[in-house]
């Protein structure tokens, strides 16, 4: 796998081919996610949208070079506003549309709030923490701790004893029940799709009402019937149709404004 040299270390990506008159897919992962275990999603949605598409594990994860630690609080935030646009302006990447799954999500709509980009699709994310999100994560040391999670992620880090305790220490500290970036979703007036699933472990639907009432541009919501955390892996075509709608073709925008453009049941505004 190709690796980039950034200011903080060595980060590995993945990039498709897709039509280069359309916003490309940059792919976010989750908390203890990298590459590989977005498994076949993003080719798939690549595929589906005709986009190219750029995935990458985050210092820290997969292949990638060590994350700096003891890991600050303000973690995903400079992710958002230093690793992520270094690498998007290493690669000439502009304004693409953000896919990311829960700390890839929030990450997402924190990079959004700074810089301009063609759209956000966010699975499972957070804008503040809440006592079900610790508790999802105090249930993953638990499985960490007896071997599964531990077993799992090991097939997918080079260091997942740093991988897993970079991110679920920082989640449990006392230092994180204050986080919440609320405030930065009024700066964000692209298109947003947000999915979750109904039985989500780390989060509940009070997350998605926060980003529909804070962001400026329009909001789709999307909720996933028997799913968990990871609808892109629990119920992979349900939520790529999901996405793909919401990146309608060329020619179907109903136009700025239109109340399609929140309704679930219609197709969702062009992002180019």
């Amino acid at each position: 796998m190709p690796v980039i040299e950034l200011t903080h270390g060595p980060v590995e990506y993945r990039r498709t081919a897709g039509d280069p008159d359309l916003a490309p897919l940059v792919f976010l992962h989750e908390g203890l996610g990298c590459v590989a275990m977005w498994a076949r999603f993003p080719d798939a949605l690549a595929r589906a949208t005709g986009r190219s598409a750029l995935i990458y594990s985050r210092h820290g994860y997969g292949g990638s070079g060590p994350a700096r630690v003891p890991r600050p609080v303000t973690y995903m935030e400079e992710e958002a506003s230093r690793v992520l646009p270094e690498l998007l302006d290493r690669l000439a990447l502009d304004r693409p549309v953000l896919v990311g799954h829960s700390d890839g999500a929030s990450i997402a709509l924190l990079h959004a709030s700074e810089r301009p980009v063609a759209g956000l699709v966010l699975l499972a994310p957070h804008v503040f923490v809440e006592p079900e999100t610790l508790a999802g994560v105090a249930a993953a040391g638990t499985s960490y701790r007896d071997g599964p999670l531990a077993r799992r992620l090991a097939g997918f880090h080079d260091d997942p004893d740093a991988t897993f305790h970079s991110w679920a220490d920082v989640w449990l500290s006392p230092a994180f029940r204050e986080w919440n970036i609320e405030d930065r979703l009024p700066a964000i007036d692209d298109p947003v799709l947000v999915i979750q699933g109904e039985h989500d472990q780390y989060g509940t639907v009070r997350q998605l009402r926060a980003i529909e009432e804070g962001v400026g541009g329009p909001v789709r919501r999307v909720e996933i019937a028997e799913c968990g955390h990871s609808p892109h892996l629990e119920r992979p075509a349900e939520t790529r149709e999901a996405v793909v709608r919401f990146l309608a073709p060329a020619g179907t925008d109903p136009g700025p404004g239109h109340p399609s453009l929140v309704a679930p049941a219609t197709p969702g505004p062009v992002l180019s």
